[in-house]
C-alpha cells in the first residue's frame, strides 16, 4: 500500500492480551487495576521524594526520575490495549502505531539509561565516597539524565523514520498487544534488511552497553563492599543496592529476552513473546515503587510523612 495512503487512512489491527473472549473481561479489570496501581505508586514515590529534603539526594533524584520515566512508559501501551478490550476493537491507526512506537521506545531506553546511571551512582558512592559529592554533584546529575532523554530521543527517531519508509499490508494483525519493532517489521510487505540491520546493531547496543557498564559497575562495589571489615558495615552497604539489582534483573531479564532472543511467528510464540512483553512493559513498573519503598527505609519514611502530610492537610480542609 502507497505510503499516502496509509497516513490517511491505513489501520492495523493488534493480536491483543488474549484471543479468548472469555478472558476479556478479566484481562480487562486486572489491567486497570494494575495500570491505576503502577500509576498511583510511582506518582508516590515522586512526590514523596520531592516533599523530602532528606531524600533531596543524586540516588533519590534518579529514583523519582525512574518512577517519571515508567508513569509514562506504562501509559504509553496500557490506555489503549484497555480501550481495545473495552470497546472490543484490534484497530490502531498508522499514525497513532508510529506515535506510540516512538514515546514506547523513547521511555522503554530510558529505563535502561536510568538503571545504568543508578549503578555509576552506587559505584561512586561505595568506591569514592570521599569523591560523591563533587562527583555527583546536582549539576552532573541534571547532565546525566539530560543527556539520557536526548540519547533516547534520538534512537527512538532512527527506528521510528526506519519503519516509516516501510510499506504495510492491509488487514495485518501485528503479533503484540502495542506498536513495537519486531512486531511492525513482520507484517511488513517491504524489505526489511535495513530496519533488522540497524535493530541489531543500535538496539543491541542501547540494551547491551548499559547491562555491561551495571555488571561492571556491581563487580567494583562487590569488591569494594568485602574489604569492609565490618560485618555491620557490608549489610549497609548491599542493603543500598539490594533493590537496584532486584530491578535490573528482572528489567533486562525480560528485555534480553524479547528483543536479543527471535521467535517463531506460531500461535505459542506470539502468546510466549507476549508475556515477555507484559513482563517489563506493566509488571516491572508496578514491582519498582514496592521493591524500593519496602526494601528502603528512608523511603519507607518519606511514604509515611507524606502521607500523614496528605491526611492531616484533607482533614484541615
Amino acid at each position: 500500500m502507497e505510503r499516502g495512503n496509509q497516513t490517511s487512512s491505513f489501520e492495523f489491527l493488534l493480536w491483543g492480551l488474549s484471543e479468548r473472549p472469555e478472558q476479556q473481561n478479566i484481562l480487562f479489570l486486572l489491567f486497570l487495576w494494575i495500570y491505576v496501581i503502577t500509576v498511583a505508586g510511582n506518582l508516590l514515590i515522586v512526590l514523596a521524594i520531592g516533599t523530602d529534603a532528606r531524600l533531596h539526594t543524586p540516588m533519590y533524584f534518579f529514583l523519582a526520575s525512574l518512577s517519571c520515566t515508567d508513569i509514562f512508559f506504562t501509559s504509553t501501551t496500557v490506555p489503549k490495549a484497555l480501550v481495545n478490550i473495552q470497546t472490543q476493537s484490534r484497530s490502531i491507526s498508522y499514525t497513532g502505531c508510529l506515535v506510540q512506537l516512538y514515546f514506547f521506545l523513547t521511555f522503554g531506553d530510558m529505563d535502561i539509561f536510568l538503571l545504568a546511571t543508578m549503578a555509576y551512582d552506587r559505584y561512586v558512592a561505595i568506591c569514592h565516597p570521599l569523591h560523591y559529592k563533587m562527583i555527583m554533584s546536582r549539576r552532573r546529575c541534571t547532565l546525566l539524565v539530560t543527556a539520557c532523554w536526548i540519547l533516547t530521543s534520538l534512537v527512538a527517531m532512527t527506528h521510528t523514520f526506519l519503519i516509516f519508509r516501510l510499506n504495510f499490508c492491509s488487514k495485518k494483525i501485528i503479533p503484540d498487544f502495542f506498536c513495537d519493532l519486531g512486531p511492525l517489521m513482520k507484517v511488513s510487505c517491504s524489505d526489511t534488511q535495513v530496519n533488522e540491520l540497524v535493530l541489531l546493531f543500535l538496539g543491541g547496543a542501547v540494551i547491551l552497553i548499559p547491562f555491561i557498564l551495571i555488571l561492571v559497575s556491581y563487580m567494583h562495589i562487590v569488591s569494594a563492599i568485602l574489604r569492609v571489615p565490618s560485618a555491620q558495615g557490608r549489610h549497609k552497604a548491599f542493603s543500598t543496592c539490594g533493590s537496584h539489582l532486584a530491578v535490573v534483573a528482572l528489567f533486562f531479564g525480560t528485555v534480553i529476552r524479547a528483543y536479543l532472543c527471535p521467535s517463531s511467528s506460531s500461535s505459542n510464540s506470539i502468546e510466549e513473546d507476549t508475556a515477555a512483553a507484559v513482563m517489563y512493559t506493566v509488571v516491572t513498573p508496578l514491582l519498582n515503587p514496592f521493591i524500593y519503598s519496602l526494601r528502603n527505609k528512608d523511603m519507607k519514611c518519606a511514604l509515611g510523612r507524606f502521607l500523614r502530610g496528605k491526611v492531616f492537610f484533607s482533614w484541615g480542609q
